[in-house]
């Protein structure tokens, strides 16, 4: 497997755009993204467990019921949601897609992101759908990236190349996330696409699966969003034959699927509300695999070690106070914390549940780093789990203060 340039029109059969319709404000930013096959695709997702949630996610889960979708649609700048006619948009916007596409309105996925409670019109959409099917085509995929972005700062794509069964396959993916992003969910939204030939079953025990260890292990601020989802699309035009068991080829579909999801997981939280650095948390050594996940979670989503991350403090008592309250099976008196940086230099500062020694100069060195590590050893098994956050700054507070306003 190789990382390759491109994100969701890499695979064959794939094209993508995205434009200003006006949804937004801000005439320079895209609003608007659609993502198509030219075959028929199986089809998965996950969605939010928030109670509120968006009427596109509702929408979704009927669409995909069946195990199938064609097209994506998605618009930035209004997240449809906690609104009257909400049902009534989302419909609206996969009639128009598939009007313009002349497909099934039920083989189109929607989505929706941005502000809470306020009315969508199908004017502006409905006004400009012939030009975003116009624009469809593989170079204008990064159109599609930018349209689904809305706090973000920078764009999060990602494709890679495999073989199955002898056959080149390729998968692609794109996400958005820069708030509201907390772990047991799926993320704000990815909309992942790949030309392998995979069953409906298969696909979605792949990423329900997967999601476990990306999208539900990172968080920035704490906040489970209402119209979260990750979606993928497998129209099999790479010819590989159909995998419908757990099998090698199997194996190797999951592999690609996870460097999909890590690397866009990485990127949602790098690219966190006001953050400037990414933290990783590696619990090693843990009776179970749920135990290391539980304490790595309750650390990166901890507000006050985020705070200290940002201020280079190393703080290790606030990890271990988070660890202390997570509701893990742990033995304090065991655990060892150390911090490390991307330049692969360590600190230990916690031994066996007790401060150790260390130089005060060194740990702040490497925690002014972009990319941090604070690795925590339960010293009580071999099960390991990894989560990603990132730290908390003034900037959170001034980008969300007036977010709506």
């Amino acid at each position: 497997m190789e990382y390759i340039k491109g994100s969701i029109t890499a695979p064959v059969g794939f094209r993508a755009n995205g434009i200003h319709c006006g949804i937004r404000k801000n005439k320079t930013k895209r609003d608007l993204a659609l993502i198509v096959s030219d075959t028929i695709c199986t089809a998965a997702c996950v969605y939010t467990k928030n109670l509120v949630k968006g009427a596109p996610i509702t929408v979704t889960q009927q669409n995909v019921a069946d195990g199938y979708a064609k097209a994506i649609i998605c618009n930035s700048g209004n997240a449809n949601t906690c609104n009257e006619n909400g049902m009534e948009i989302a419909r609206g916007m996969c009639n128009l897609a598939a009007k313009e596409l002349n497909i099934n309105p039920a083989d189109v996925i929607v989505a929706s992101t941005g502000v809470i409670g306020q009315k969508l019109s199908l004017d502006p959409i409905a006004s400009h759908m012939k030009e975003l099917c116009d624009g469809l085509s593989k170079e204008n995929g990064i159109h599609c990236t930018e349209a689904i972005m809305t706090t973000d700062t920078r764009v999060k794509e990602v494709a890679v190349s495999f073989k199955i069964n002898g056959k080149t396959c390729k998968m692609g993916g794109i996400a958005k996330g820069s708030g509201m992003i907390h772990p047991d969910m799926a993320t704000m939204l990815a909309f992942i696409t790949t030309d392998v030939n995979i069953s409906k079953e298969l696909l979605q025990k792949a990423l329900s699966e997967d999601v476990k260890d990306t999208f539900n292990m990172i968080s920035i601020d704490g906040d489970t969003s209402t119209n979260d989802m990750v979606s993928v699309l497998a129209n099999g035009q790479a010819k590989n034959s159909e995998i419908k068991e757990k099998n090698k080829e199997y194996e190797i579909f999951k592999k690609a699927l996870n460097a999909v999801t890590s690397y866009l997981s990485r990127m949602i939280v790098k690219d966190g509300e006001g953050a400037t650095k990414l933290i990783e948390c590696k619990v090693i050594n843990g009776k179970t695999k749920d135990i290391c996940k539980t304490v790595a979670k309750s650390v990166i989503s901890s507000s006050l070690v985020k705070a200290a991350m940002f201020g280079a403090d190393a703080n290790w008592g606030r990890i271990l106070c988070a660890i202390g309250y997570s509701g893990a099976d742990v033995d304090i008196g065991k655990i060892d914390v150390s911090f490390s940086n991307d330049k692969e230099t360590t600190v230990k500062v916690c031994e066996k549940g007790f401060g150790v020694q260390f130089s005060e100069q060194l740990a702040k060195t490497i925690l002014s780093y972009e990319e941090i590590t604070v690795l925590i050893n339960l010293n009580s098994g071999d099960a390991q789990a990894t989560a990603y956050g990132c730290d908390l700054t003034y900037d959170y507070v001034k980008i969300n203060g007036d977010y709506r306003t």
